[in-house]
């Protein structure tokens, strides 16, 4: 049977050993390794990406989409001197695999101007600013997912017009963003969580404002209490999660295996017998 190995994008791979866990363990005289990928047998060398240590593991230095695939290492060796040649096949599947690359969803609602308006697009667009330059120095990005305006109905109180926002909160690559950035608080993680208080903060200055107005309220306002804030994960094209099928990496986004494809930013690679290769982004 296979054993499954989890390699990260473009980083250096752990050792794949050409030895069973009992042989570890033992002597073998003259032992000789030779292993084949997914696009035949794998030469060592400088040049190469791939290495074939002198104990027979396999490296990789800057594991790329296509290297995905079964590797096989066939071992010869003998037990003792006087023993004859012993042959050993050991079989290998290696994924690439990415961190999820998730966003937050944030909900909110604002008490508006009749919904044919024309001030509730002009305020659309201005909100959007302000939170897209909150978060601009954070390599962070707001996109608005869905703008609705609808009359409510109030308990005891009338009719009033409420738009709907609905927009997310994602990290871009930081060498897309506005500042280049190589320390440890350029991680996505971190970048997207301060861009997630800032947005909060923002909202809760809105009501702060509004409590010490003397005067009317304006016609468009924040409506205390209904921002809310879910966290999702999501896969690169690709590449999507599985914990029955990867058990042992279930929070990683691990590419698409043949007979199977991601054409979005989904989390789960969908099924599709035509397709015969790893990270397949479309069905044909």
């Amino acid at each position: 049977f296979s054993v499954k190995v989890y390699v990260m994008l473009h980083q250096k791979s752990p050792h794949v050993l050409c030895v069973t866990q009992r042989l570890r363990n033992s002597e073998m005289i003259d032992p000789s390794f030779q292993w084949h990928g997914p696009r035949g047998k794998i030469i060592s060398g400088r040049l190469f990406t791939a290495q074939v240590t002198s104990t027979g593991s396999l490296i990789f230095q800057n594991f790329e989409e296509g290297m995905s695939g079964v590797y096989t290492c066939f071992l010869e060796y003998k037990p003792t001197v006087e023993e004859i040649v012993k042959n050993l096949q050991l079989k290998y599947v290696i994924y690439a695999y990415r961190e999820p690359h998730y966003y937050y969803q944030f909900t909110a609602r604002y008490h508006a101007a009749p919904c044919n308006s024309i001030y509730n697009i002009s305020f659309e667009k201005k909100l959007l600013q302000i939170l897209s330059k909150l978060v601009l120095d954070l390599s962070c990005e707001v996109s608005l997912l869905k703008s609705e305006c609808h009359r409510v109905k109030m308990q005891r109180a009338g009719l009033q017009n409420e738009l709907f926002f609905t927009f997310s909160v994602s990290s871009l690559d930081t060498e897309k963003g506005p500042k280049p950035c190589a320390d440890r608080n350029c991680e996505s993680s971190k970048r997207l969580s301060k861009a997630k208080n800032l947005i909060e903060r923002f909202f809760n200055q809105q009501v702060e404002v509004l409590g010490r107005r003397a005067e009317p309220l304006p016609e468009i306002y924040y409506i205390e209490g209904t921002l809310q804030m879910v966290w999702i994960n999501r896969c690169f094209p690709g590449y999507g999660m599985n914990t029955l099928k990867h058990p042992k990496c279930p929070e990683c986004c691990v590419i698409c295996s043949p007979g199977s494809y991601n054409p979005r930013d989904g989390t789960h690679c969908l099924q599709c017998n035509s397709s015969l290769v790893y990270g397949a982004k479309v069905c044909l």
